[in-house]
């Protein structure tokens, strides 16, 4: 709803007295929304488990406290009883075929069939890990000099961003840039 507001602002309304009634909205809109991210926090906090989980998800490149907030939040309850693949499938982050015979025959997308705030989750830390995280970057490089577009590009860093974020969970270890450059 905060979003929604900022919008409305940003659209170019010229009457002061609008201006002045968004304003109004938004103001505890965003009192709550600190209030949640707060909240969210402290309960991090509480749990050493937790705690220890955001800080190494914390060093990947493109993945800060939010975010891994976010992420724990999602994939809590399936992180354990999958691998890597899967959970990029459970994000919506694999490749879908649209194709019929001989017919049909269109580039492939994102499957978007599933976690969609798993993926909204992903999507600004995919654009910071392509410029920042050596893994996430030499892929983006690659897929550009093939030719991909630039949503397929992010697409692909946030999968990898998830298989990196799997991997220094299921290892316990802070990321390792030699060892993601090898995978």
């Amino acid at each position: 709803m905060a979003q929604q507001e900022v919008n409305r602002l940003q659209s170019g309304i010229p009457s002061p007295a609008v201006l002045a009634s968004l304003e109004a909205t938004l103001a505890p809109l965003r009192a709550e929304l600190a209030k949640t991210q707060r909240l969210v926090q402290e309960q991090l906090e509480r749990s050493a488990e937790l705690k220890q989980q955001q800080q190494l998800l914390r060093s990947i490149p493109g993945v800060g406290s939010w975010t891994a907030a976010r992420v724990l939040a999602e994939i809590d309850e399936i992180r354990r009883a999958v691998d890597a693949r899967q959970l990029a499938a459970y994000a919506g982050l694999t490749p879908h075929e649209r194709t019929s015979g001989s017919s049909v025959h269109r580039p492939p997308r994102l499957a978007k069939t599933g976690n969609s705030r798993l993926r909204r989750a992903l999507y600004l830390p995919a654009i910071v890990a392509m410029r920042h995280n050596p893994a996430v970057r030499a892929l983006a490089e690659r897929l550009r000099a093939r030719g991909k577009r630039p949503m397929v590009i992010v697409g692909a860093a946030m999968r990898t961003l998830l298989h990196l974020i799997y991997g220094v969970l299921k290892s316990g270890k802070p990321f390792d840039p030699a060892r993601a450059m090898a995978a």
